[in-house]
């Protein structure tokens, strides 16, 4: 990862912005028309394409939930956490007012709404949260494979959990992406559910999977970890 810090915050606003812009952009376009399959590749495609394009800047964590898991776990420095949040909250607010200006307010700007019971919906947001963070640390641990398979591991989550219980949460994983269209579109509806769930579920897997192969420095994907070299935190 590039090591400096505005570099990598700014492609972490990037980055969310494209997944947020790509990802409520579809919806809001579709107005409700567009099959289920159709936007689990939307949302696939909207995970891949800033992890393509920022992963070697700043890791392409691109939600908050996911830098948590990596805090949490050992994988980056807490020092990093604090920028990383306010990118992406930024990015993912910009993306969903650049969505209501360029498509209209639709769909409630794809606002992450469950229309299950509660817990129903908390189960299946943490369930898919935790399978998210999981293949983030299958790459951070173990680079990004030839041919760079393991990439589209995080965005293959993404795309199964929208096909699967969009339907019933919005299928949000990412505290960010739901602010960002609840703030845009006024409906906050259950909001404290996505960001209960969505972090828990993140620290359950941190708690439990330590890394295995860590960036001396600053504890990236792909590469060795010295504990001489630096301490956690």
């Amino acid at each position: 990862m590039n090591r400096d810090p505005f570099r990598r915050c700014a492609a972490e606003a990037a980055g969310t912005a494209l997944l947020v812009g790509i990802g409520t952009g579809t919806i809001v376009a579709g107005a409700g028309e567009i099959p289920q399959w159709l936007l689990a590749i939307a949302w696939f495609a909207a995970v891949l394409v800033p992890i393509v394009a920022f992963v070697s800047v700043s890791g392409a964590h691109l939600n908050p939930a996911v830098t948590l898991a990596l805090a949490a776990s050992g994988r980056v420095a807490w020092r990093l956490v604090p920028g990383y949040w306010a990118a992406q909250f930024l990015g993912a607010l910009i993306a969903s007012g650049v969505v209501r200006f360029a498509l209209g307010a639709g769909n409630d700007l794809g606002a992450t709404l469950p229309s299950v019971p509660f817990l129903e919906a908390f189960a299946a947001e943490a369930g898919f949260s935790a399978l998210l963070v999981a293949a983030v640390f299958l790459l951070a641990d173990h680079g990004q494979g030839r041919f760079r398979w393991r990439l589209a591991l995080p965005p293959l989550a993404v795309g199964v959990s929208t096909y699967l219980i969009g339907p019933f949460t919005g299928s949000s994983l990412n505290p960010a992406r739901t602010l960002g269209s609840a703030v845009w579109s006024g409906v906050f509806t259950d909001i404290g559910l996505y960001f209960t769930a969505i972090p828990l579920a993140a620290l359950a897997v941190a708690s439990t999977w330590k890394p295995r192969s860590v960036d001396a420095a600053d504890r990236g994907p792909g590469r060795r970890f010295d504990p001489t070299r630096e301490p956690h935190g």
